[in-house]
């Protein structure tokens, strides 16, 4: 069996800013004075005194500075905080019933009240378009309105008359007249009936596009799955971001989305910090696209297909005292260059097929999760009669695996430890505590 050494200093060199458990960058003050006495100075974003009072309006279906239990009443309050270049959106007890996301600007506290602020969605219905549109139209026709009403958000979908994919538009209905709506932007893409397009009314219920600096905390995000259609964690989830920066998810539920509870994509320094992500369809949390730094820290990720899916060239993260609970297929997945992320002190238990997945892509030359650490987990009872706890696929290397406990207390029947593929690299265990499987190390490589 393989057991060469990783270069600890050049590992943790590479990860090093995890150390100081802080996101984003640290500006270098290079010897300059220290400012004691700051002022607001025009075009300063980094120094700022420290107020005692800083703007805030708050929404809630009765005594609020906005008054309402809808989309509309968020976005507004959300709006006018923007408008004013930032500040704290207060949302009070209450349920919400969402027909459009609410799209957060930067510079935004959105505020909950704890389990009391309740953040729901309308039941989705999926409408046949009746007509083509070309990619540069900005309207679509209906077979039938059904309950569409203005101001709703929609998915369409459509097969891609040119190479067979689906291609997924979310737009806004912003005017109407018979079964013809105007969208809220153009198309870019065709809906051409041959392609049998769709128009459904899913949505995430919070999202953003090339926005920075943003916290959304203490409150529940409910995505109503069982009355909604699947929306695919590409492009939505509880929450859904795109391009973002700087993002804090702090206290948050994001439960019962048909797709994933949290999802962003090509964003980076996110802070996901003691949130519950649980029931969702698909992904617990879901950092991908080339996103850098993500930190996911002390949440529990439960009874969803996945609990935390690395994908596509997550770098430098890390995911540290959380816990995956009964996550139907992986607690943990990791593949397409996902690399130099650390995984220590959490606990999967009870995962439908594997704890921990290494996935197999052999589509590039060096399309693999090298360079992680994996270290000072609890990984227990994975899979049924040949599961195993913790699965390395493909050309996978330089991965270290130390001071893990991994345990089966059922009988032990086909399960295994740790299995290796015939194909890894440099691997390296050290100080594992493996008990119950009737395999604890199953390295399919060949000896040197």
């Amino acid at each position: 069996m393989h057991s060469q050494q990783i270069s600890r200093r050049g590992f943790l060199n590479a990860a090093g800013f995890l150390t100081a458990g802080v996101v984003g960058s640290v500006y270098a003050d290079e010897g300059l004075p220290k400012v004691n006495r700051p002022r607001a100075t025009d075009g300063d974003e980094r120094i700022e005194p420290a107020w005692d009072d800083k703007l805030q309006i708050t929404v809630g279906p009765g005594k609020a500075d906005l008054v309402g239990a809808s989309d509309r009443v968020i976005q507004a309050a959300v709006d006018y905080v923007k408008r004013l270049g930032g500040g704290t959106v207060r949302i009070l007890p209450g349920k919400y019933t969402l027909r459009n996301s609410i799209y957060l600007p930067p510079n935004l506290r959105l505020l909950g009240s704890g389990p009391e602020t309740v953040i729901t969605k309308n039941a989705s219905e999926t409408i046949a378009i009746a007509d083509d549109s070309d990619w540069y139209d900005q309207e679509i026709t209906l077979a039938e309105i059904g309950n569409l009403k203005v101001g709703d958000g929609v998915t369409l979908q459509t097969k891609n008359p040119h190479n067979g994919s689906t291609d997924v538009i979310k737009r806004s209905l912003i005017a109407k007249s018979g079964k013809r709506f105007k969208l809220s932007d153009g198309l870019r893409k065709n809906l051409w009936l041959s392609g049998k397009p769709t128009c459904s009314s899913i949505f995430p219920l919070f999202t953003s596009e090339r926005t920075s600096d943003v916290t959304i905390e203490n409150l529940t995000l409910d995505g109503n799955g069982k009355n909604n259609a699947n929306l695919n964690g590409n492009y939505g989830g509880c929450i859904f971001l795109q391009d973002c920066n700087r993002y804090t998810i702090r206290n948050v539920e994001t439960r019962n989305y048909n797709g994933d509870g949290i999802s962003f994509q090509i964003c980076h320094d996110v802070l996901v910090e003691n949130c519950h992500s649980y029931d969702n369809s698909n992904l617990g949390v879901h950092p991908g696209s080339g996103s850098q730094r993500p930190l996911i820290r002390n949440c529990v990720l439960e009874r969803n297909d996945q609990g935390l899916f690395w994908c596509w060239g997550v770098k430098f993260g890390l995911a540290e005292g959380n816990r995956m609970i009964d996550n139907r297929s992986y607690g943990t997945s990791i593949g397409h260059n996902d690399t130099d992320n650390v995984m220590r002190n959490n606990e999967v238990t009870g995962s439908g097929k594997v704890g921990i997945l290494f996935r197999d892509d052999n589509r590039g030359r060096d399309f693999w999760a090298n360079r992680n650490l994996v270290e000072n987990n609890r990984i227990i009872n994975t899979g049924g009669a040949d599961g195993i706890a913790i699965d390395i696929q493909g050309q996978t290397t330089d991965v270290r695996l130390a001071g893990n406990e991994i345990h089966e207390t059922r009988q032990p029947m086909n399960r295994i430890g740790i299995r290796i593929g015939d194909k890894a690299g440099d691997i390296e265990l050290a100080g594992n505590k493996i008990e119950g499987f009737s395999t604890a190390v199953e390295d399919h490589r060949a000896t040197a």
